[in-house]
């Protein structure tokens, strides 16, 4: 299993923490799919160096790959640094954004494990693993709809992320869920939308009354994946989730016809 992952906007909010998502990101599209992670490569895209700011980029995006690659055991086999990116703006140079592009490899050990994002039954159950924040932080919503370009990167956990991946490892392997598909870029809703496109089905879930509507649809918080279940597996399903401190919820099921959110 191969992908490659980077939130240049998480990291430009925060390098350190930026680039820990990113290889956190990446190991969970590789469980995601059925695989375990086994090693990183990189192309560390940067402006000046000489600009202090952008050399204070650079090490926080170090710090930050270093501690979540020795947390899933993903060395660094390899890549490399490309500076003096920017371009001329009214005669100041801006660089880019910081962008610590991660490229991942995982080992799929049984071809039983493969696991695709799209849904496969109408009537299948839809779960959020992972708790939702009533967060909308470096969003897509936030910086394409509402223009702010600049906000803090949300709140993520090493440990909650490896306590996730762990249970959907365990998950896939005793066959329960139909489909696994991680929340990243646009949110929660957007990753619905894509596990539906597959088979061409759609969805009818409800919000959760304690997060605002729009940080539940957009937000990008991390650690968190969409799996669907048959029916007829969800006690089985239940069961490996009991047996962890993961926090789940139930959003809904899949549908034909048309998407419903809240009844609407």
């Amino acid at each position: 299993a191969m992908t490659v992952d980077c939130n240049a906007r998480m990291v430009n909010a925060d390098p350190e923490e930026g680039c820990a998502m990113a290889v956190a990101e990446a190991a969970r599209n590789i469980v995601c799919s059925g695989g375990i992670p086994s090693a990183i490569t990189n192309c560390l895209n940067f402006g000046n160096p000489y600009n202090p700011e952008v050399y204070w980029q650079f090490v926080g995006s170090i710090k930050g790959m270093k501690k979540s690659c020795e947390k899933f055991n993903t060395p660094v086999t390899g890549g490399n640094v490309s500076f003096y990116n920017q371009s001329a703006v009214e005669g100041t140079e801006v660089p880019v954004f910081p962008t610590p592009t991660i490229g991942m490899l995982g080992v799929i050990e049984d071809k039983s494990h493969i696991t695709s994002l799209g849904f496969k039954g109408k009537s299948d159950l839809i779960y959020m693993l992972g708790k939702c924040e009533n967060d909308i932080s470096s969003s897509e919503y936030l910086a394409s709809y509402h223009g702010f370009k600049e906000s803090p990167a949300p709140n993520f956990d090493l440990d909650v992320e490896e306590e996730l991946q762990n249970i959907l490892i365990k998950l896939i392997r005793a066959g329960v869920i139909e489909s696994a598909h991680d929340v990243a870029d646009g949110g929660t809703f957007i990753t619905l939308l894509e596990s539906s496109m597959v088979n061409n089905l759609v969805l009818d879930i409800t919000t959760c009354a304690e997060i605002r509507e729009d940080a539940f649809l957009f937000g990008e918080s991390p650690s968190r994946v969409i799996v669907s279940v048959r029916e007829v597996k969800e006690d089985r399903f239940l069961d490996v989730l009991k047996k962890s401190d993961l926090y789940f919820a139930l959003l809904g099921h899949v549908s034909k016809g048309e998407i419903r959110i809240d009844d609407i």
